[in-house]
């Protein structure tokens, strides 16, 4: 069954760094694109960055792109999230998704807090 679990998630001050992970499992990672999505508390969900099976493109979110990056390793079946100079509207649920055989899935997510 396809399980995708975020990790990397908590308090960071403005202008710090984190590094989010996702695992995934119950299907062949290596064959799909990867997606970061967040949610802001009182905000609607929103596309952060995308990675192709191939890693040959990359695509980010005009708030984050230059700060942001998306990468895989498909050996270990887990994409990242790099976040660095991190800004106080960053704050929010991350969450790694998939479209695997038309279906969106969708991790737990993990809380990401930007401290001014």
């Amino acid at each position: 069954q396809v399980q995708l679990v975020e990790s990397g998630g908590g308090l960071v001050q403005a202008g710090g760094s984190l590094t989010l992970s996702c695992q995934a499992s119950g299907f062949t990672f290596s064959d799909y694109a990867m997606n970061w999505f967040r949610q802001a508390p009182g905000k609607e969900r929103e596309w952060v960055a995308t990675i192709s099976s191939t890693i040959i493109d990359v695509a980010y979110a005009g708030a984050v792109k230059g700060r942001f990056f998306i990468s895989r390793d498909n050996a270990k079946n887990m994409v990242s999230l790099q976040m660095n100079n991190l800004r106080v509207e960053d704050t929010a649920v991350y969450y790694c998704s998939a479209r695997v055989r038309r279906i969106d899935y969708w991790g737990q997510g993990t809380q990401v807090t930007v401290s001014s």
